[in-house]
């Protein structure tokens, strides 16, 4: 298979716009005692902004190639742990060693898999930086009232407070994307603690209230006969006007 194949199947547009890169370096500001978990480091653009004295990154890829690459030219002075496999498959215990600061250029088409698959270890992460799809940035950061506040944001808001650094235009990367990316930061809550039977009824709320946007929370939900003068919800908001605060309270009264 042609190289350029095997990146487009993997999802691989890597960076070379050495100012964007730079910016990302300065945003994500890596200092002495850190712990990385690179996503997809490609061919190092990201990882050399985080390879300092002191720094331990532990970087995995897919593509054994680029594993290979980056074991001949990433020496140090930082601390590396290349691993070959893929990020959706691989266990994340190794994240309760706490303290985890995450980044990655993340592949477009299972972008929102990764950053789903992190929140439960929300607890043991400093913080997250990702470049994604602009379209899919807008909708992890969205808010409640706007088109962008749907089943990923709330998901996400559970756990993390987010915010776009900046948007990164095609032309910033070797294989122009379609579409313009941007830059984000998730910062994990404090002291969040949800019971794992709490969280899956959130998740259960939150997609059937969102399995049609057109209709009232009443009717989304009606198989679920929720008391909603006792919850103190209108139930003739739409599913985007529900606060966070409003999602948790149904969940709690989730019955399957």
């Amino acid at each position: 298979m042609e190289k350029r194949d095997v990146r487009r199947k993997f999802g691989q547009n890597y960076l070379s716009d050495p100012a964007i890169i730079f910016e990302m370096g300065q945003a994500i500001a890596p200092y002495s005692g850190n712990k990385f978990l690179e996503v997809g480091p490609g061919l190092g653009a990201l990882t050399k902004t985080l390879n300092h004295p002191g720094i331990k990154i532990k970087a995995i890829d897919v593509d054994k190639s680029n594993i290979d690459f980056l074991s001949k030219n990433f020496q140090g002075p930082a601390e590396f742990d290349l691993v070959h496999d893929d990020i959706l498959k691989i266990s994340f215990n190794f994240l309760e060693t706490g303290n985890f600061r995450i980044a990655g250029n993340l592949p477009y088409n299972i972008s929102t898999q990764i950053i789903l698959k992190f929140i439960q270890w929300s607890k043991y992460i400093q913080d997250m930086h990702f470049l994604v799809q602009k379209e899919v940035a807008e909708k992890i950061t969205g808010n409640i009232k706007t088109k962008n506040w749907g089943k990923l944001s709330i998901k996400i808001s559970t756990f993390f407070n987010t915010e776009i650094l900046f948007d990164v235009p095609p032309e910033s990367f070797d294989i122009k994307p379609k579409v313009m990316s941007s830059f984000i930061r998730m910062t994990p809550k404090k002291n969040v603690e949800l019971e794992p039977k709490l969280i899956t009824n959130l998740y259960k709320v939150i997609d059937l209230s969102f399995s049609s946007r057109r209709k009232n929370i009443r009717n989304n939900l009606k198989k679920q006969n929720f008391n909603w003068e006792k919850l103190d919800i209108d139930n003739n908001l739409r599913p985007e006007e529900l606060s966070l605060e409003d999602y948790l309270k149904l969940a709690e009264c989730f019955k399957e």
